[in-house]
């Protein structure tokens, strides 16, 4: 029956730890202006490295 549990408990730790990384992806995601993203999908078209845009500040 203890073994149970512990898988049990593994499990909740796998989906809270996947919530995390979900979470931390859209955090990053979110954190580029609109400017940032349509030049990142135009160099992306036009098949050039975009510039990184922490480099311009």
């Amino acid at each position: 029956m203890r073994c149970w549990k512990i898988v049990g408990l593994a499990g909740l730790v796998g989906v809270a730890a996947t919530g995390a990384v979900i979470v931390r992806e859209e955090r990053r995601r979110r954190a580029y202006t609109p400017d940032e993203i349509r030049q990142r999908l135009q160099a992306r078209l036009a098949g050039t490295p975009p510039e990184d845009a922490t480099a311009d500040q």
